[in-house]
């Protein structure tokens, strides 16, 4: 096939294409009418839910399965992640919270999950994505979890205790590369801005190439990245993406000492989804520590119910001193039935049991 002719039968796959994506979006509309009619009928108040992280995942799984190449399932996914976007935009006004300013490994993670087409609001720092989220100043807000190499990002669990009518409906994991970003040498470098995880996950490469450098903690990455632009002699760990932002240099790449640094994050709304039968669950309750044995009675329900424990951390309760709140994530949601019947069981042993979310588990 000669080049005219190639480009010739590419416009007029283009041509069908743009007719089935609106075909496709004017179905994704009448979805969105389905789904209000049937709140009115139920008496409920509201919008529907416009993000259902069940039937995303069942999409993505059917598209990779349908791909027959040579484009690979992860471009087919992209391009259908922005269609999804485009589709959600059309059935509501969707706002994303996150931590900001631009830049920052959470707005990364918020388009990654979200696409192109929704509005995305930048907040100072993630106590005020949380209260952003439970407040409904946002559709969605998306924080931090925990980090491979550097562990829980504990800002967020604290901002748990406070706001605990918050919902988990999906888990989104980014690899996560830090890099030196300076508008100096690196030796002329005296101080260095970065978010306490970054700090963490290029300790190493730190110690070895600026050890007389000062670290100073910040808000976010994408923050360090800004006063490293506006200061003298100054550095900032971040991402690359913030170099292009910030007009910044890459001094030098992947600082980070593990490869394979992944951070995970969360997506905060009023309610979690459905089960699909590969799900997580996040609790965080506290125990009578005057009892002997109180968390490990509590623990032990979930061997009886054969219930598999993914992660347990540990925060000042802030009720009285050296009283803790512990946070469970188990494999299961809440709705499944021995879940359900752990959750009763383990009423008897802890205090303020609150299931802060049950999340499809979601593959790296």
């Amino acid at each position: 096939m000669d080049l005219d002719a190639a480009r010739g039968k590419i416009s007029e796959v283009d041509r069908r294409l743009v007719e089935l994506l609106n075909e496709r979006a004017r179905l994704s509309l009448s979805v969105g009418a389905a789904k209000r009619q049937s709140l009115k009928e139920q008496g409920a108040t509201g919008e529907p839910e416009v993000y259902v992280p069940a039937q995303e995942k069942r999409v993505f799984e059917k598209v990779r399965g349908l791909n027959q190449g040579p484009l690979s399932g992860e471009s087919v996914c992209a391009i259908y992640r922005e269609i999804m976007s485009a589709s959600i935009s059309l059935q509501s006004d969707v706002s994303v919270g996150y931590l900001g300013p631009p830049g920052t490994f959470s707005h990364q993670a918020s388009m990654k999950r979200f696409g192109d087409s929704l509005a995305y609001v930048p907040y100072p720092k993630i106590e005020d994505v949380i209260a952003a989220a439970a407040k409904e100043e946002v559709t969605y807000g998306l924080v931090p979890i925990e980090n491979s190499t550097f562990g829980a990002v504990v800002q967020t669990l604290d901002a748990f205790v406070d706001q605990p009518r918050v919902r988990i409906r999906a888990e989104v994991y980014l690899p996560v590369t830090q890099s030196l970003l300076s508008r100096y040498q690196l030796s002329a470098i005296r101080k260095v801005y970065s978010h306490p995880q970054a700090f963490g996950q290029s300790r190493q490469w730190l110690d070895q190439n600026l050890p007389n450098a000062s670290r100073i903690e910040v808000s976010s990455t994408a923050k360090a990245a800004e006063l490293a632009a506006a200061e003298t002699y100054t550095a900032a760990v971040s991402s690359e993406v913030c170099a292009a932002m910030y007009h910044l240099d890459v001094v030098a790449k992947d600082i980070t000492s593990a490869k394979d640094n992944t951070t995970r994050f969360f997506v905060l709304g009023q309610s979690s989804d459905l089960p699909t039968g590969d799900d997580k669950s996040l609790l965080m309750f506290t125990v009578d520590h005057r009892l002997p044995g109180a968390l490990c009675s509590a623990l032990d329900v979930f061997a009886k119910y054969k219930i598999n424990q993914t992660a347990i951390n540990s925060r000042p309760s802030r009720q009285r001193q050296w009283h803790y709140m512990f946070f469970v994530e188990i494999i299961g949601h809440e709705q499944d039935e021995n879940v359900a019947r752990a959750l009763e069981d383990i009423k008897s042993y802890c205090l303020d049991l609150v299931v802060l979310g049950s999340y499809p588990r979601q593959s790296y």
